[in-house]
């Protein structure tokens, strides 16, 4: 087979910045050609587009600037093929397509057969499926012409052989969860046992709304062996060799849990706040493991520069607290300031006195501290254009255990889809590079600090129990009767599953957050908010 030089472009793009967007293509393709003596480039799924582009696919200027974006990246590059992603009209219905473009012009569009419809995926809303394989000869080599989905569904890869294809060119936006990577190789080479073909795996890298993008594209020679592997959350343009068959390169590793969910968090801030156009973040600093973290990332996300923390002690909040907050804020070097929130309590206290006379006090006076909290960071986000990072985590948000327009208040939540057990992982992991969170706020239990002694476990099951019970009946939709005949308490259980779904109503209103498991909140579990339905 004659020899081939194939550039893999793993950038992050922008969703409906064509032009942007096309430009990097361009910018791309020439480094490969001239810095690399690429023959051949390929970048990610829906490229012009980014993905996912969701109902910006229905506005009608969006093709003409897709198709615009064609032809002018056609008419300016020589001398090297490209394969990208687009959305193309064709004969009355939409696709996912993917075009060989050589000699100054779009020579061959691929459309993908395999729509998938599930979880953070409803492609089938937009487009059409394609009706069979595209093969393209480039540099002698018969290559098929494949998008996502298509690799992961039995028969693609033997539709491919029977074309005469001598190798698979797949193009992804294949969103992050943890185990994502290991689990992509396993369906590569259950592909190549079915094809016999080489796959060059080109994916997607950086954060969209509450998606992240893993990169970490893979090249597998027909024997299923790793010829090259691309840095995972990193952009590059990554070369691989062809001869008989892919040839052996560099290949980056394979992150461990803490380190790859770490740095999936670090890149969805990092890009919302920049695609989004804010000057930095902002976050109450409370003295707890959830703020102490989600400060963390912020300042590897953005630096320190671009960082401000926000001390807002209440008559209940312990000395340590603020200590710890202090030192953690020092330790990282970013500007923070004390705001105590009592002279705002005692007015609205008194501004409701009457409304409240007779009541006995209960959750409301809490609510009220954590709503005085939400309102201080949103004035310094209005002011500074600074994004208020929240910082709940997962199993507060599945049991309700926050206050909406309080704690909840904020343009983006970093630990919204991680569960407390393993925010203490991701800190101490955190802390295992640079000392910078206080050891004192990773041993004491931890607390809201709305009432006197309080503490989570007070009102909630220990997090070591609570975290599995949730990642049985959220990730996983097990019935309560499964998830107590794995040992766990029948009335926890029942207590737990409650609260998850009496609280819907609160996560609808919740800031969007990294989507780092195989079901998060938002995009993945759509409940109704009005429903009659209980499990037993």
């Amino acid at each position: 087979m004659p020899g081939l030089r194939i550039a893999l472009a793993q950038l992050d793009l922008w969703v409906g910045d064509i032009a942007g967007n096309a430009a990097r293509v361009i910018e791309a393709t020439t480094e490969a050609r001239d810095a690399l003596g690429a023959r051949l480039i390929v970048f990610p799924e829906l490229t012009l587009t980014s993905y996912p582009p969701e109902d910006l696919l229905l506005r009608p200027g969006l093709t003409r600037a897709v198709a615009e974006a064609l032809e002018r990246i056609a008419r300016s590059i020589t001398g090297i093929a490209v394969i990208l992603g687009h959305p193309h009209p064709y004969a009355g219905s939409l696709y996912n397509a993917c075009s060989l473009i050589r000699g100054g012009m779009v020579a061959e569009t691929y459309h993908k057969q395999q729509l998938p419809n599930y979880g953070v995926f409803d492609e089938k809303r937009y487009f059409s499926p394609g009706s069979g394989p595209t093969v393209v000869s480039i540099e002698g080599v018969p290559t098929a012409l494949s998008i996502c989905e298509d690799i992961w569904v039995e028969g693609t890869a033997a539709q491919a052989r029977a074309a005469g294809a001598r190798l698979i060119v797949n193009i992804n936006a294949s969103p992050f969860h943890t185990g994502k990577g290991p689990e992509r190789e396993t369906v590569l080479r259950r592909a190549l046992r079915e094809g016999g073909l080489p796959i060059v795996y080109l994916n997607l890298v950086g954060g969209q709304d509450e998606l992240v993008f893993d990169g970490g594209s893979v090249a597998m020679d027909s024997t299923g062996r790793i010829a090259r592997r691309a840095p995972e959350f990193a952009e590059g343009v990554f070369v691989v060799e062809m001869g008989a068959d892919l040839l052996p390169g560099e290949i980056a590793p394979v992150l461990a849990e803490e380190e790859a969910v770490y740095a999936a968090l670090v890149l969805g801030v990092r890009d919302y706040v920049a695609k989004n156009g804010f000057q930095g973040a902002v976050l109450g600093l409370s003295g707890g493991i959830d703020s102490a973290l989600a400060l963390c990332i912020a300042v590897d996300a953005l630096g320190r520069a671009e960082v401000e923390a926000v001390l807002m002690p209440s008559r209940y909040t312990a000395a340590m607290s603020v200590e710890d907050a202090r030192a953690q804020a020092d330790a990282l070097g970013i500007a923070h300031r004390i705001i105590s929130i009592e002279p705002a309590v005692v007015a609205l206290n008194a501004c409701l006195s009457e409304v409240f006379a007779g009541r006995a006090a209960d959750t409301t006076e809490e609510n009220i501290q954590a709503r005085c909290r939400g309102v201080i960071l949103m004035a310094i986000s209005n002011k500074t254009g600074r994004l208020v990072l929240t910082t709940g985590n997962k199993s507060e948000m599945a049991v309700g255990y926050a206050t909406l327009y309080g704690d909840m208040a904020g343009g983006f939540a970093p630990l919204k889809d991680v569960p407390k057990t393993l925010v203490y992982r991701l800190a101490r992991w955190r802390n295992a590079r640079a000392p910078v969170i206080p050891e004192r706020v990773l041993v004491r239990p931890p607390s809201a600090e709305l009432a006197p002694d309080q503490k989570d476990e007070d009102n909630l099951p220990p997090y070591a129990v609570l975290d599995p019970i949730l990642e049985r009946y959220v990730e996983r939709d097990q019935a309560p009767e499964d998830i107590v005949a794995a040992g766990f308490d029948p009335q926890t259980v029942a207590r737990v599953v409650r609260l998850v779904d009496r609280n819907e109503y609160k996560r609808r209103q919740a800031a969007p957050g990294v989507r780092i498991s195989r079901r998060a909140f938002g995009r993945d579990r759509r409940y109704p908010i009005s429903s009659g339905y209980r499990e037993d």
